[in-house]
């Protein structure tokens, strides 16, 4: 529901804006289109910039505050609990998600909780604790929140979750700036950067930029073997262990 809510909210709020015929209209970008990844990546510092345009050039009247939210491509992820039995850590209850960014960055002109209220949070997805992750089972309330807050902080501690309120540089009401960590173990695929202009709890607009992340070089190759031929890659990777431990064998002996 809250996501066909927030369909129905950025598809509307263009009309709605071109109505009142003073809506301002932002226009961003990035500092890269395209992130490669090889052997020696160790992360990449993303600049999001962009201009608030105000029909007829006018100034703001009142301030207006900017999110930016980064995210990677949706993927399926089960969730194990682990539990003490016995003096061994065994796997006891867990949950899947049908769809979790795999990565997911907010920056703020300033924190989220004071620009919006819940509710458009919930809609646009606006902030960790608004992520709409779409359990897969009937699960009590409170045993989806536990899930869902050990999900939230595995990832923040690996880097690919990330708050940073404030960050958000606003310059003279029109230019914007922002930064966003991407770090090391960022998963492939096409991103977004969705940008929101907001002023007095409401989106005056709203623009979104892709950004490809990729692999390059031998990791490229290695990783589209992996994907198109799995069989052979496995027999592969399965010969060439054992031909290196022989290998290590044989010079082990000769020492």
């Amino acid at each position: 529901m809250i996501r066909w809510r927030r369909l129905a909210a950025m598809l509307l709020a263009p009309l709605m804006m071109a109505q009142s015929g003073d809506a301002p209209i932002l226009v961003p970008d990035a500092s890269q289109r395209e992130i490669e990844i090889i052997y020696s990546f160790t992360g990449a510092d993303l600049l999001l910039f962009g201009a608030i345009l105000y029909p007829d050039r006018r100034a703001a009247e009142r301030p207006a505050d900017i999110v930016v939210v980064v995210k990677g491509p949706s993927q399926s992820v089960r969730m194990r609990e682990k539990q003490k039995v016995a003096g061994m850590w065994v796997n006891a209850e867990s949950m899947r998600y049908r769809s979790a960014p795999s990565f997911y960055a907010i920056a703020s002109s300033r924190p989220v909780d004071r620009i919006v209220d819940e509710r458009t949070r919930a809609i646009y997805e606006l902030g960790l604790d608004s992520l709409q992750l779409s359990p897969i089972g009937s699960e009590p309330a409170d045993v989806q929140s536990r899930f869902v807050k050990g999900l939230v902080d595995l990832r923040r501690r690996s880097g690919l979750y990330v708050e940073a309120p404030g960050a958000v540089e606003i310059t003279d009401g029109v230019l914007y700036r922002a930064r966003i960590a991407i770090p090391a173990r960022v998963p492939v695929g096409r991103f977004t950067a969705e940008t929101f202009l907001i002023r007095d709890g409401r989106v005056l607009a709203a623009a979104v930029r892709e950004i490809d992340i990729r692999k390059s070089g031998f990791e490229r190759f290695v990783a589209a073997a992996a994907q198109n031929h799995g069989v052979l890659y496995g027999l592969i990777a399965v010969a060439l262990s054992v031909a290196f431990g022989w290998a290590a064998g044989a010079i082990w002996r000769r020492i």
